[in-house]
């Protein structure tokens, strides 16, 4: 009995290894596992998309939120779309004028 006990805690040791490593290969999340990816709990992500103020996919078809990981990690680390989008711009200038 003992040695089943110890095999069931090492199969499910592996399931979540194996729930991580699927989780981590996710491009986009629903608010559940937004909250599990962020700490974030649910009422506060909710929160932020009534007040618009977190990254989320639009399509119109489906009530359900999602979020693009990449996207979200951009947000937590407070790097705005507009600034990514300015400094992409500035390489281009810069790569542009190296050619000339």
């Amino acid at each position: 009995m003992e040695k089943n006990a110890f095999i069931s805690k090492e199969v499910l040791i592996e399931l979540r290894q194996i729930k991580n490593l699927l989780f981590e290969n996710k491009t986009v999340l629903n608010v559940e596992e937004l909250a599990q990816y962020t700490g974030l709990s649910k009422s506060k992500i909710y929160k932020l998309l009534s007040k618009k103020l977190i990254p989320t996919g639009n399509n119109p078809n489906i009530r359900q939120k999602f979020f693009h990981k990449k996207d979200i990690d951009e947000w937590l680390m407070g790097v705005a779309k507009e600034d990514l989008s300015l400094e992409e711009e500035f390489n281009r200038m810069l790569s542009d004028n190296s050619k000339r």
